[in-house]
């Protein structure tokens, strides 16, 4: 654990820190600061995107604060206009809730909850979706007046682009009610936010000062992009995901390990717990030797471990290292074989003949080859393995005793095209 008046140097040297108040140094140094960070429930995951506001959480813990992981379950009916350019869709209650359990299991993974010092979690639908209009206007409304909330880069932007609607317009007085209300409830001072958030914030910050003569506080954390200026956590297959039915481990594991040199060293900073020295170490392994890739497996390994478990991280690794032949088919783990099915073409077959069958005919099954004349060949060629063991003509039958754990055979075809065959229903 971090001293208490470390972090803004902590996040200072991972380049987490983007903007915050200033009698912040002085609140953090004179004991435990309680601080929060709101998660709307706009779809049924995170993304890695919203992982640097996260990791702010876990620093903030980690340097011996209280930190709070808050549900919008009354705000994600709503939306945060905060850089959209377009009115959000509207969300059932059952979409929202739904959502919001997920997005509540994901989190769990990267806090120590439990009392009596650890991290919280709430749902701002506790006090919002029972809070009557009038009750709202009197207790929040009343003191802001429309200059104040039209001078938010959040509004202005919109309206300079057509307009905002009433309900998006007040989004921030909601917001700001969810500060009132955790500092009111469990002692909350601090919130946490990307650097798009920091109107929405201060409202809350003006909104402590008026009720409740107190000052809170404001620490945004930076909207990350890649060195090469795009929007980070986008690939071409879309939105990389913390859900793995949305986004295989394996996938996960892959954009990791592909980011750009440039960004390696920022990401360890970023998204790791990593200790300096151990980060020092990978950036001098990174200009030393760029094509080995350390940096990077050494980030996708922390992550995935981190969103995915341990488990589906090493199956990752493994069938990272084999798709890209690095790795031995035989030192597959069932677990790495099971991810494996995801991500190249899979069939299974009752069984083995006794005596085996002819592996053109698993190539046939499996698609690698569209007739069993075509399969020869390609077995003429050279162009066939089993497992990792190249066939020929004398050798083409495959075994019982050939299968992989699990009852698997991986066939490749080629260098890089595979398919992985279940014997076995």
């Amino acid at each position: 654990m971090q001293n208490m008046n470390s972090l803004l140097e902590e996040l200072t040297w991972r380049g987490l820190l983007y903007q915050h108040t200033e009698p912040l140094d002085a609140a953090l140094s004179a004991g435990v600061v309680t601080g929060y960070c709101g998660f709307d429930p706009t779809a049924t995951s995170l993304h890695v995107g919203n992982l640097v506001p996260v990791m702010g959480l876990a620093h903030l813990q980690r340097a011996g604060h209280r930190p709070i992981v808050l549900i919008g379950g009354g705000t994600g009916m709503i939306g945060d206009p905060s850089g959209k350019s377009a009115e959000r869709q509207l969300n059932t209650p059952e979409t929202v809730e739904k959502n919001s359990r997920a997005i509540q299991r994901q989190l769990e993974k990267f806090l120590e909850f439990g009392e009596p010092h650890g991290a919280i979690m709430r749902d701002n639908a506790e006090w919002l979706l029972e809070m009557g209009a009038v009750d709202f206007m009197r207790e929040v409304g009343k003191h802001f007046t429309v200059n104040y909330m039209m001078q938010k880069d959040s509004v202005r932007s919109r309206m300079e682009e057509g307009g905002i609607s009433y309900t998006e317009f007040s989004y921030m007085l909601l917001q700001a009610k969810d500060f009132l209300e955790l500092y009111r409830r469990v002692g909350c001072t601090l919130q946490i936010g990307g650097s798009d958030q920091w109107g929405n914030i201060t409202a809350g910050i003006e909104l402590l000062r008026r009720v409740e003569s107190v000052e809170g506080h404001a620490l945004t954390m930076p909207l990350v992009t890649t060195a090469a200026g795009t929007k980070f956590g986008k690939t071409e297959a879309g939105a990389v995901w913390l859900d793995p039915a949305l986004t295989s481990p394996y996938k996960f594991y892959q954009f990791w390990v592909n980011v750009d040199d440039r960004d390696a060293s920022r990401f360890l900073r970023f998204f790791t717990l990593m200790a300096r020295e151990e980060i020092s170490a990978l950036e001098l392994e990174l200009w030393a030797h760029p094509e080995r890739r350390v940096a990077q497996q050494a980030l996708a390994r922390d992550v995935t471990t981190r969103v995915h478990g341990e488990k589906a991280a090493r199956a990752a690794a493994d069938v990272s290292a084999l798709l890209f032949g690095r790795g031995e088919a035989g030192a597959l783990s069932l677990d790495a074989l099971e991810a494996l099915r995801d991500e190249v073409p899979f069939v299974a077959i009752p069984e083995l003949p006794a005596e085996g069958m002819d592996a053109t005919d698993l190539f046939v099954a499996a698609k690698l080859a569209p007739s069993k004349g075509a399969a020869k060949r390609l077995l003429e060629q050279g162009g066939l393995s089993v497992n990792g063991a190249k066939l020929s003509v004398e050798q083409r039958v495959v075994h019982r005793e050939m299968m992989l754990a699990g009852g698997h055979l991986l066939l490749r075809k080629g260098a890089r095209e595979y398919a992985l065959v279940r014997v076995g229903v």
